[in-house]
């Protein structure tokens, strides 16, 4: 059976992170497994934008400088990387986000090596997902012995969840990643393109950061929400599965888990999964809030037909919270957004929700397009629906 062990650990003490990251690692075979001394290793860290450590949004500086630390005392080299979504001024801000985050501070004080994937390099792989575009994928990836994805649990507004198999979209260099939202915006097929990043690179272990996870309107502009757990396997699409069921959901719900599924990147049957470590089944998580659409097309299963359309959501710029940074306009991969007014034209906007993901300043609001909703989420809240 696939294995995924599954953690309590409610804080980023180096110590206790070190012997809970070991402890999962004996249970998957040991690291004696994974890697030998002399090796290059890759941590592939979730780096979304230039996002403080305590937003939720991007890998905990802690938890990389704890597999820091344990690779490095296992006689291997260790590299860092990941490239950024959006754009500054035609610029992918990866530097900024490694700096923002913490991780830049820790590799240095750790001896590890960033790995900027938007400056070294890219190799042309081969694709079977049936989209033309050609890809390029960052060298790192392909130039370290052992690759490790470290994950951070959290929702995302167009995809419902991101995981271990979403994470190596992170390693399309810079602005490229656009460009592929405006191929695929529809979900399932942008999945398709995530199983190719899978099938072209070789990940040797998913470590995923679930101690404090994001919900609600993810994957930047969601609440801080204290999960307490560490997700750990050789299997992806096993581990996402396992993290979702702690959301209330199953593989089925997640497009792009559903198209890892038909693209064989693991094991989505929670049968066939076995649980390991603290918990020998997933345990939900309390009140965890959903993406307003999924939540409530779950919850208000009456709700059928055209009215689904009633629950449609979509970005508006809110000018009194804007920056004027131009990451929106910049990272808009159908550019629908004014440069000078920031007006959103919704008859090209593929609703990809890059400028939702990507806006620093959270001014990128989810407006609700038939304001009538807003009575029934009035109404729902009144019998404990959160929407």
């Amino acid at each position: 059976m696939t294995k995924v062990v599954l953690q309590d650990c409610h804080e980023y003490d180096i110590d206790l992170l070190i012997d809970k990251i070991n402890a999962g690692v004996d249970l998957l075979g040991g690291w004696e497994s994974i890697v030998s001394p002399g090796m290059t290793v890759l941590l592939k860290v979730n780096l979304i934008g230039p996002k403080p450590a305590d937003s939720a949004a991007v890998t905990d500086p802690m938890f990389v400088r704890a597999l820091t630390r344990i690779i490095k005392n296992l006689g291997c080299t260790v590299w860092i990387g990941d490239s950024s979504g959006g754009a500054i001024a035609g610029i992918a801000p990866t530097g900024r986000a490694f700096s923002v985050s913490g991780i830049e501070k820790v590799a240095n004080e750790e001896g590890a090596i960033i790995k900027n994937f938007d400056r070294e390099g890219a190799v042309e792989v081969a694709i079977e997902g049936g989209h033309e575009e050609k890809m390029y994928l960052a060298k790192p990836m392909f130039e370290a012995d052992v690759v490790i994805n470290l994950p951070k649990l959290k929702t995302h507004m167009a995809h419902i969840y991101t995981g271990a198999i979403k994470n190596l979209f992170g390693c399309i260099p810079g602005l490229k990643k656009a460009e592929y939202h405006r191929i695929a915006p529809d979900p399932k097929d942008f999945g398709m393109i995530i199983a190719d990043i899978h099938k072209a690179t070789k990940v040797d272990l998913h470590i995923m950061d679930g101690i404090y996870a994001m919900e609600g309107e993810g994957p930047t502009a969601g609440q801080r929400y204290h999960a307490g757990k560490i997700l750990m396997s050789r299997d992806p699409l096993a581990l996402d599965t396992v993290a979702v069921a702690m959301l209330g959901l199953e593989a089925k719900d997640v497009p792009i888990l559903v198209s890892a599924r038909e693209r064989q990147l693991g094991c989505s049957d929670l049968k066939e999964i076995e649980i390991l470590g603290d918990y020998d089944s997933p345990p939900r998580l309390a009140n965890f809030k959903l993406p307003i659409l999924r939540s409530a097309r779950r919850r208000n299963q009456w709700i059928i037909g055209a009215v689904v359309l009633f629950l449609k959501t979509r970005p508006k710029i809110n000018k009194k919270i804007c920056k004027h940074c131009n990451m929106c306009v910049e990272s808009c991969p159908v550019q629908a957004i004014d440069r000078n007014t920031k007006k959103i034209d919704y008859s090209i906007c593929i609703e990809c929700m890059c400028c939702h993901e990507l806006c620093q300043y959270k001014a990128v609001k989810l407006r609700r397009v038939n304001p009538l909703m807003e009575a029934v989420v009035r109404v729902g809240s009144c019998f404990g629906i959160r929407s």
